[in-house]
């Protein structure tokens, strides 16, 4: 018992100094990797492409508030109008932009501009802040992406709502040309079908989708920017 006693302690300090080394290990390749992923907004030239640097600053600050499973950032930007390509899909870790196309908002949050935002029930607006992407089903919208709400007061009633990502055939160019802006949807980030399935499969199971847009109330209180 002595001797079990004595090879403990021994051991003891040993696995100790291994777990302090792993969490420090870990610890400085979260900050390596943020580092890294602060590069791609220049690398990509984002500037050029219409999303803000303050828009990119905001969604890599909001994603190191929780756990993702993969490293590729989906951005909504409702600071542009409708008759922009305001979403961005973005792998972070391969420093690549692989979507850059147009993305409806709620009926009731605007015409052209989304200005009014909602977290209620049938509100039919969009629900700013981050999300985390789900499964993906078959509705009445074909191929479907469920998303949770992760901003409690902002988001967190998306799920319930069946706020999710789908095509839809009022998400297009011939829309913009015919009425002055892109369809609306009754609150879902609603994508155009050509492109909707190649987004869907690339940004299911876990990944981050950030739906921003400069309102003061969100930005003074949402947790994720702080």
């Amino acid at each position: 018992m002595k001797k079990a006693l004595l090879i403990l302690l021994a051991i003891l300090p040993l696995s100790l100094a291994s777990v302090g080394t792993t969490v420090r290990a870990n610890a400085h390749s979260a900050v390596d990797k943020t580092s890294l992923w602060a590069g791609v907004y220049d690398e990509l030239n984002l500037e050029r492409m219409g999303l803000q640097k303050e828009v990119f600053d905001y969604a890599l600050r909001g994603l190191q508030k929780s756990t993702f499973a993969k490293s590729i950032l989906s951005i909504v930007d409702l600071s542009q109008p409708s008759t922009k390509k305001r979403l961005y899909v973005i792998d972070l870790d391969q420093q690549k932009l692989l979507f850059q196309t147009y993305v409806a908002h709620g009926r009731n949050s605007g015409e052209l501009m989304a200005a009014s935002f909602s977290n209620t029930f049938s509100s039919f607006q969009s629900s700013l802040g981050f999300y985390q992407t789900l499964n993906t089903y078959q509705g009445k919208h074909g191929l479907s992406l469920q998303l949770k709400g992760l901003e409690q007061g902002f988001n967190d009633n998306a799920f319930s709502r069946a706020i999710v990502m789908h095509g839809a055939d009022y998400v297009c160019e011939d829309f913009i040309r015919k009425t002055g802006r892109l369809g609306r949807s009754q609150g879902c980030p609603a994508i155009a079908n050509a492109v909707s399935k190649d987004i869907i499969q690339a940004i299911k199971g876990g990944s981050c989708l950030f739906v921003y847009s400069p309102s003061p109330d969100y930005l003074q209180k949402s947790t994720f920017l702080l």
